[in-house]
């Protein structure tokens, strides 16, 4: 008999006090007749974010709702690898806790490696279908421009590399996970490229983003900053690299990084 596959949803938090009800709602709506649990990983939030997980495994039943608290913020890559030690499916779901990732995109998820066989599938922002609501015209350049340039420098093979809404095998993520060298938003962008390195079979979905806060600025500016250091990982050529430092402080002497944050 096929074994019944089971979906360990891992999501950051910090001060998401307002939206995780919200996020834990619509993942419940979205996958009735699915089998999973929702893995909160939450960095010392101030604002009161535990408290609300807490009655919300009161609702739902804590083997569905996992918190899983460290003291403070250490970066999200090890917030990932924190949730995946805590995860009981055999596949792992990875997204934010800012409404910036739809649960309504779920089942398309499980849909597609159902019907592939991938051991990944990401969502995209940039094939037909897909896109953002709520960006101005130059976070909208900035962010396609980070993707071109990881394109050009690091082959990825995905179209959207500064994503983060994704769907892991487990033994892929924890496959992939143990060869990353980062910790920031940047490690999404790693986890891919080494993925594809590896030679997983990766596969896409279209999904609209949505821009909730600030935080998601941070995040882009971040990953811009951290991909001249993730190309020489990959032991590019220096003239890569050299595009990458040129990239970033065109966007610095652009917008200057306290605006542009």
């Amino acid at each position: 008999m096929e074994q019944k596959n089971n979906y360990s949803i891992i999501v950051p938090t910090y001060n998401e006090r307002l939206n995780i009800a919200l996020i834990v709602y619509l993942i419940f709506k979205h996958l009735r007749d699915v089998d999973f649990e929702i893995i909160v990983v939450d960095d010392g939030s101030p604002d009161g974010t535990q408290e609300v997980v807490k009655q919300l495994q009161k609702l739902y039943g804590e083997d569905r709702i996992l918190l899983r608290p460290r003291p403070k913020k250490l970066g999200l890559g090890t917030a990932y690898i924190h949730g995946l030690k805590h995860a009981s499916g055999n596949f792992v779901v990875i997204m934010d806790a800012d409404l910036s990732h739809h649960p309504k995109y779920l089942p398309s998820f499980i849909k597609k490696q159902s019907e592939t066989g991938a051991s990944i599938v990401t969502g995209t922002r940039y094939v037909r279908g897909g896109g953002v609501h709520g960006w101005n015209l130059m976070r909208k350049l900035t962010s396609r421009g980070a993707n071109v340039l990881a394109q050009t420098l690091l082959w990825p093979g995905v179209s959207d590399l500064t994503g983060s809404f994704r769907l892991y095998k487990k033994s892929v993520l924890e496959d992939v996970i143990s060869s990353c060298v980062s910790k920031g938003y940047v490690f999404q962008m790693e986890m891919i490229v080494r993925a594809s390195k590896k030679g997983y079979h990766i596969e896409e979905i279209k999904k609209d983003v949505e821009s909730t806060s600030i935080e998601e600025k941070k995040r882009l500016w971040t990953k811009l900053q951290n991909l001249c250091i993730l190309v020489p990982s990959f032991g590019q050529a220096s003239s890569g690299v050299g595009i990458g430092r040129r990239f970033s402080h065109t966007i610095r002497k652009t917008f200057g990084s306290n605006n542009f944050c």
